[in-house]
């Protein structure tokens, strides 16, 4: 079925960016957290599955990218969720543009390389690391999203789903998305290398 990860993947994105997340409803908090999430824990690990081998990194790639990858995502997570950048995408339209093709590329970037090398269990215990250190991170900003005393992203009403919501409700709501879709995702795919590492080391084969 890798076959249908590529254009699927793509598929997502064409509705993040296309539809009224991005959109209509661009002033909502939550609203550019489901876009956010659509983008690095539904869409970049359908890319990352489905990209042709000659895009994917190799057997060569240094142990240390998947690490430094869970980085890049780190600084492009809290920073565009900032209260000063996260102005400049609801207002720009480069600004958007900007910080959709950051979360991309941080997306497909740890993605990839965490499951790069099939085979290497060193490698495959870095991605588990890295995809478990992402989910951490997005778990703590999840949460302070959502506990947060006083509203960070704006002041009055917001239109979403349907819904309006004031600025602390939506605020909440998009702390609760990111806890709910990006820290199981990437818990999901840390755990997914850590069992196949025990499975390879039960069955005494390296093989993950």
């Amino acid at each position: 079925m890798r076959w249908l990860a590529l254009p699927t993947g793509i598929a997502v994105l064409a509705m993040v960016w296309l539809g009224p997340l991005l959109s209509a409803w661009r002033e909502s908090f939550a609203s550019g957290m489901v876009a956010h999430m659509a983008v690095v824990a539904v869409a970049s690990p359908l890319i990352a599955i489905g990209l042709p081998d000659r895009w994917r990194p190799g057997p060569g790639m240094p142990a240390a990218l998947p690490v430094l990858a869970s980085l890049f995502e780190l600084l492009a997570v809290w920073g565009w969720h900032a209260p000063s950048l996260r102005g400049v995408a609801e207002t720009s339209v480069a600004g958007t543009i900007a910080e959709q093709a950051t979360f991309l590329l941080a997306g497909i970037f740890l993605w990839t390389t965490s499951f790069a090398v099939p085979g290497d269990r060193l490698h495959a215990a870095i991605g588990a690391g890295a995809l478990l250190l992402t989910s951490i991170h997005m778990t703590l900003l999840g949460a302070l999203l959502a506990l947060s005393p006083r509203p960070l992203y704006g002041v009055g009403e917001v239109t979403c789903f349907g819904l309006v919501l004031n600025a602390g409700q939506d605020q909440q709501l998009g702390g609760v998305i990111m806890l709910a879709v990006g820290a199981v995702v990437y818990l999901a795919g840390g755990l997914s290398l850590v069992g196949r590492l025990l499975t390879s080391t039960r069955g005494g084969v390296n093989v993950v």
